[in-house]
């Protein structure tokens, strides 16, 4: 159990007693729907997002803006995303971000086909969603590099959460929040 992410030994060990405790039945159950999960999901042919089909809802979904690409590291971002509801575009997941450390290069990711993808369906816009750690400005850099002489490539804003203060944040989020200022409405 501790080796999912997240769960520590402690956490590991209240799953594990609880599990002892369940009866055998629900125990199989739990096994199977685990068995059969890892079995019937696999990731979208165009946006690599987890599905159970071949083309996910996302990309099956014709009231979704065709012109718009948010590119983003893992299907955990494509969910964060979904749960705004404010974006209605389509999604690229590249599988991760570029890590020379941990021996990821580009090759690794989806990048090719987010090219590939870019170039033949030209969306008006492609918008990285990634996070700002150094892998991720510089599979951020990168990508946009690749993409620009295709579509118009933007980024998220970064900056402060509601309901920080100031004298809290460290200083590369504040100079993000004083990058990506807008004027006011």
């Amino acid at each position: 159990m501790q080796r999912l992410p997240g769960v520590g030994p402690k956490t590991a060990q209240r799953l594990a007693l609880h599990i002892l405790k369940r009866p055998e039945a629900e125990v199989e159950a739990l096994a199977q729907a685990l068995i059969e999960a890892k079995k019937q999901i696999g990731v979208c042919k165009e946006c690599f997002h987890l599905s159970a089909e071949p083309v996910c809802e996302i990309c099956r979904n014709p009231s979704r803006d065709n012109n718009t690409i948010c590119i983003v590291a893992d299907s955990r971002d494509v969910i964060a995303l979904e749960k705004t509801k404010e974006y209605k575009g389509k999604y690229h997941v590249l599988g991760g971000v570029i890590s020379p450390i941990d021996g990821i290069g580009p090759e690794q990711l989806t990048i090719q086909a987010l090219v590939r993808r870019v170039s033949q369906q030209q969306p008006k816009e492609v918008i990285l969603a990634i996070s700002p750690s150094v892998e991720g400005e510089t599979t951020t850099l990168y990508v946009g590099q690749l993409l620009k002489p295709f579509t118009k490539v933007t980024r998220i804003a970064f900056g402060l959460p509601v309901g920080g203060d100031l004298e809290y944040a460290d200083e590369v989020t504040l100079a993000r929040a004083l990058e990506g200022r807008r004027e006011l409405d």
